[in-house]
C-alpha cells in the first residue's frame, strides 16, 4: 500500500508532526510504503479558477506553474491519502487548503462544458489533525467539510485521529496519544 501524507504543519518539531510519528511507524510496520511532503516547503500557489484543468480529463491541467503537478502525480499514486494538520481558526493551514482547493478543480473534471471523470475516484483519504480546543469543537468543521469533499469527490473517507494540546506549558505528546495514534494506522491498514 502507498501512503502520501501531505502535511500541512509550518513546525517540523510541531504537535503535528509528533503525532504523526507513531501513526507513520505504524503504518510502515504493516507494511505501507510512507511519503510525506512538507507542504509549507512546496510552492503551491491558489487556485484562481481559470478552468484550464477541465479541459484535460486524463491529467491534472493547471495552468499554474509550480509545485502542484508533482503533487497531483503523487496523490494520484497512492492508495491513502492523509491529510495531517494543526487545526487554526477551525480549519487546515493555507497550503493545505490552497492544494485541496486545486485538487478538487485538477482531480474531478466537473466543471467545463461537459461533466467528466473524478480522477481519484475511490481513493481513501483519512486525518489526522492536532487542535488547542476538544476535537469535537475544535476540528469538527474542517473534518466535516472533509466529509463533503469526499463525497463530492468520489472518495471514501476513512475518518480522523485528533489530540488536543492543553496548554503551552505542558508536553503536547503522551503514551495515550501515541497509543491512539498506532491504533488509527492499524484501522487504515485494515480499511484501505
Amino acid at each position: 500500500m502507498r501512503v502520501c501524507v501531505l502535511m500541512g504543519s509550518p513546525r517540523r518539531q510541531g504537535n503535528t508532526a509528533a503525532l504523526l510519528e507513531p501513526f507513520c511507524e505504524e503504518l510502515r510496520k504493516g507494511g505501507a510504503e510512507v511519503e510525506t511532503v512538507w507542504l509549507y516547503e512546496r510552492d503551491i500557489q491558489p487556485c484562481v479558477a481559470c478552468r484550464c484543468c477541465q479541459r484535460d480529463w486524463k491529467g491534472f491541467g493547471c495552468s499554474r506553474r509550480d509545485d502542484g503537478q508533482a503533487l497531483f502525480d503523487l496523490v494520484l499514486g497512492s492508495d491513502l491519502i492523509v491529510l495531517a494538520t494543526p487545526i487554526y481558526a477551525w480549519y487546515c493551514t493555507p497550503p493545505m487548503k490552497a492544494l485541496l482547493d486545486r485538487l478538487v478543480y485538477g482531480m474531478n473534471k466537473f466543471y467545463g462544458p461537459e461533466r467528466g471523470p473524478s480522477l481519484w475516484e475511490g481513493k481513501a483519504l483519512a486525518l489526522v489533525m492536532s487542535c488547542g480546543y476538544p476535537p469535537e469543537r475544535g476540528c469538527d468543521l474542517f473534518e466535516e467539510g472533509m466529509r463533503r469533499y469526499c463525497r463530492h469527490s468520489g472518495l471514501r473517507y476513512l475518518g480522523g485521529c485528533a489530540e488536543r494540546h492543553r496548554s503551552y506549558s505542558v508536553p503536547f505528546m503522551d503514551g495515550e496519544k501515541a497509543d491512539r495514534a498506532r491504533a488509527f494506522a492499524r484501522r487504515l491498514l485494515e480499511e484501505v
